[in-house]
């Protein structure tokens, strides 16, 4: 066993108002600057959709992440010595500037400089990379709130597993249903960025696993941008360097969440850390598609299994830090509820932002012509939504239903609980029996609705400590907001985290 620590996080898109208060968070922190004005390492996507870039998910296009060969092995599905090789000078995989769009700003002065005259001025957009004026074609988030369907959400890759019939009734416009997908580099396990960089400038951090890009060894060959199936890896056509979400390690090893996390308005992020054992990764990412999500969460290790202790100690993650691990809103999610999936989990690299799937604010079915708005009837047409099952399993569980019908039918029962108990028209019976069919409990429905809806800023960001101590210096108090040691005995202060 070879145990390793991870920053991981989940985002809870059932909470997501799709403001891109996040987007915009990061843009003036990282990317407002020449070269990076195209650049979106947090951006916020109306599914269905097409995305930014352009059908990024279209991996006959892309070709990134891993694939199986023959002999049961991963292989980068775009990249290999030889194709390297015969690439680089010309990648043909890559997302051009109109994949992801021209950026572009006003000419503001118009306004001022304009003649006066019964017209009323305007500002004349030109391009930010050229300065010259474009006509404004695409956006980061050009189909936002489905805007341009018949261009834009009907031609999601995803919808390739759904049925026609389902395809035509999720845009009718009485069931019309989209939902908010935020989106920023995963920070893998298995980073097919990192396997694809000729030139090693793409590691993983040991103390934390978070994928850097070294900007004094990066030649600017572009192999990541192809190899990743997320999309998350920029060049900067000014520096000739690759970027990416770097997930604010300097916030993070200050014990402060990231800028997005920081300014979500609907609190939809979780951060914590996660133990896995890197010994059984290989095997992890070559099982069939279907069942990637489980062997995913194998690998992911209980922290308080006294073998993994050793094992982490005997890596250098020490108790302090084991405490914080096992206080990681994460490993609820995604190990003890099962409520979080991996977004494209075939791609096998092992994302580490895992997803709880939404399940929207229809509380009623119709049966058989029937408006059935009971308690049984919501819990039995979970297929039955309005965002088809196999859509969502295409996105969140390599096409394995069960694991989305499960974490909705979990949210549902969450729901009616919560709702049995404040309004009292849903009888316990019903809930009772829906809890045995999940395996649930009402100390764990209450869990769940606590660390959903009422959690503190502290209980959702739970960072590992390993730049605490000089976080502490540097402010001459403790993070508790005591002076002195005190905030150090972590047994005097035990579920709160960071």
């Amino acid at each position: 066993m070879n145990v390793r620590l991870q920053i991981s996080m989940v985002f809870h898109l059932d909470k997501c108002i799709g403001c891109h208060t996040c987007s915009i968070a990061c843009k003036n922190v990282w990317t407002d600057r020449k070269g990076a004005e195209y650049m979106w390492w947090n951006n916020v996507e109306t599914k269905p959709g097409t995305g930014y870039p352009t059908k990024w998910e279209d991996q006959d296009k892309y070709k990134g992440g891993w694939q199986v060969d023959e002999e049961g092995k991963p292989r980068l599905r775009g990249s290999n010595k030889g194709k390297e090789f015969g690439n680089i000078f010309y990648n043909p995989n890559l997302p051009t500037i109109d994949d992801y769009y021209e950026p572009f700003t006003y000419r503001y002065q118009d306004l001022f400089d304009a003649k006066e005259g019964a017209d009323q001025p305007t500002a004349r957009p030109i391009s930010m990379i050229t300065g010259k004026p474009i006509d404004i074609e695409a956006g980061p988030n050009w189909d936002d709130d489905l805007g341009g369907s018949p261009l834009y959400a009907e031609n999601d890759p995803n919808l390739e597993s759904v049925s026609p019939e389902e395809k035509k009734a999720l845009f009718e416009l009485e069931r019309m249903v989209f939902f908010y997908l935020p989106r920023i580099c995963n920070h893998c396990l298995n980073p097919a960025c990192v396997a694809a960089c000729p030139s090693g400038a793409i590691y993983k951090r040991g103390e934390d696993g978070i994928v850097l890009i070294n900007q004094e060894v990066c030649r600017g060959w572009r192999f990541c941008v192809t190899a990743c199936p997320y999309k998350k890896t920029f060049y900067n056509w000014s520096t000739g360097k690759s970027e990416k979400c770097i997930l604010c390690f300097p916030r993070i090893e200050t014990g402060q969440a990231p800028a997005c996390f920081h300014s979500c308005v609907g609190r939809i992020r979780y951060l914590g850390g996660l133990l896995y054992d890197a010994d059984r990764m290989v095997d992890a990412v070559s099982v069939k598609d279907e069942d990637l999500v489980d062997a995913h969460r194998s690998i992911l290790l209980d922290p308080s299994d006294p073998e993994v202790i050793a094992g982490a100690k005997a890596n250098g993650i020490d108790e302090t830090m084991l405490h914080y691990i096992r206080l990681s809103p994460v490993y609820k999610y995604v190990k003890d509820w099962k409520l979080a999936l991996p977004l494209h989990a075939e791609h096998r690299t092992l994302p580490m932002l895992f997803y709880v799937p939404p399940l929207q604010p229809v509380m009623a079915t119709v049966q058989n012509g029937t408006y059935d708005s009971s308690a049984e009837g919501l819990f039995g047409s979970v297929d039955q939504l309005r965002a088809p099952i196999r859509y969502l399993s295409r996105l969140f569980a390599a096409g394995n239903d069960g694991h989305v019908r499960y974490a909705l039918k979990k949210l549902l029962t969450v729901r009616l609980y919560q709702r049995q108990k404040t309004v009292g028209d849903v009888e316990p019976e019903i809930v009772s029996a829906m809890m045995s069919e999940i395996g649930s409990s009402p100390g764990e429905l209450e869990a769940v609705y606590r660390m959903t809806a009422l959690a503190s800023d502290k209980e959702r960001f739970v960072i590992p400590p390993s730049h605490r101590e000089e976080a502490e210096e540097m402010l001459n108090t403790d993070l508790w907001g005591v002076k002195g040691e005190a905030g150090l005995g972590l047994t005097e202060k035990p579920a709160r985290g960071l």
